[in-house]
């Protein structure tokens, strides 16, 4: 089931990544990065914010380093909706309700891929013979 749903966190970088931003699906994302970084590139930042977004979709399929790649994806999606919220609040999919759209997913990221302690080398009994 963690799978699964690990599949599903890098499958919202990839479709934001490359769908929205790399084919340009969705043009407010670039609309939000030339009020926020400048109109004179924002076609190039744009399309680099979406290569990292798929960038990090694979880093989720990985498995590699997931406690870092947890705080990435929290630090990234937070860093981004402040930013977002408070200049370019307008043009947000949820507007004002965007930042409490991003905490969850934070959370869910954070429930979905925190490692567990590895509790199957733990004994299950204690028995003396």
């Amino acid at each position: 089931m963690r799978a699964a749903l690990r599949i599903l966190i890098a499958a919202v970088w990839l479709v934001m990544g490359l769908g929205a931003k790399v084919l340009g699906l969705a043009p407010r994302h670039r609309e939000i990065v030339a009020r926020i970084l400048g109109e004179d590139h924002a076609g190039t930042l744009t399309l680099l914010i979406g290569l990292g977004e798929v960038f990090l979709a694979g880093w989720i399929l990985s498995g590699r380093y997931p406690r870092l790649c947890v705080a990435v994806q929290i630090g990234l999606v937070a860093m981004m909706n402040v930013i977002e919220f408070t200049i370019a609040r307008d043009l947000l999919l949820f507007g004002g309700w965007n930042l409490l759209v991003a905490v969850a997913f934070m959370l869910f990221v954070a429930l979905v891929q925190w490692p567990r302690p590895d509790t199957s080398l733990a004994p299950t009994s204690c028995s003396s013979d």
